[in-house]
C-alpha cells in the first residue's frame, strides 16, 4: 500500500540529520567499529551549499522514511568513477512502498542534472534486480572485499536518463 511522502534535500530539513546519520552508521559502519560521531562528521559535508555531496530524505511530515545521498566517490577500488548514488536506506516499516525507488530516481536525476554524463552506484548482489528494474546497468561484479556490484546510469542528450531495456 502506498504511503504519502515527500522527498526533500536534507539541507532544507535539518531536523532529520540525526536519524540519517544513525541509519547510515547502523547499516554500513557500526559493525566495523566506526564511531557514529565520525559518520555525523562526514554527513556535515552534505549540509554545505555545494552541488555534491548532498543527501535526500523521504518523510511523511515529521516522520523519517528513508534517505539517499550523492557523493563524489563510494568505492575506493574505483576512485576514477564519479559521482555516486550512495547510502540508500528505507525504514523497514516503509519498505515496498516505492520510497527506495523514488529516492534512487531522484538522486540520479538530480546528479545528472548537474551536467555529469553518468552516475554510479554499488550494491550487494542481492540488490541487483532492484537497481536493474530502475534502469541501472551493471558494469562490474564482485568488486572489493565486500564483493559489490557496480552499476551505471547514463544521461541522454535531451537531459533525461538512459534506461536499459527490461
Amino acid at each position: 500500500m502506498p504511503l504519502p511522502f515527500a522527498v526533500s534535500d536534507l539541507r532544507q530539513r535539518p531536523e532529520f540529520f540525526g536519524v540519517v546519520a544513525d541509519r547510515i552508521w547502523r547499516a554500513w559502519w557500526q559493525a566495523q567499529c566506526i564511531p557514529l560521531e565520525h559518520i555525523s562528521g562526514r554527513l556535515h559535508d552534505n549540509m554545505k551549499a555545494t552541488a555534491i555531496p548532498f543527501t535526500l530524505v523521504a518523510h511523511d511530515a515529521g516522520v523519517f522514511l528513508g534517505t539517499a545521498s550523492v557523493i563524489a566517490s563510494d568505492l575506493s577500488e574505483r576512485p576514477q568513477l564519479t559521482p555516486w548514488v550512495a547510502a540508500v536506506w528505507v525504514e523497514r516499516s516503509a519498505r515496498r512502498c516505492g520510497i527506495g525507488s523514488t529516492l534512487v530516481n531522484r538522486a540520479s536525476r538530480d546528479c545528472l542534472a548537474l551536467g555529469f554524463k553518468s552516475a554510479y552506484l554499488c550494491a550487494q548482489p542481492r540488490m541487483t534486480h532492484f537497481y536493474e528494474r530502475l534502469g541501472w546497468t551493471i558494469v562490474e561484479r564482485s568488486v572489493g572485499e565486500h564483493r559489490l556490484n557496480v552499476f551505471i546510469q547514463n544521461a541522454v542528450p535531451d537531459g533525461g536518463i538512459s534506461r536499459s531495456p527490461r
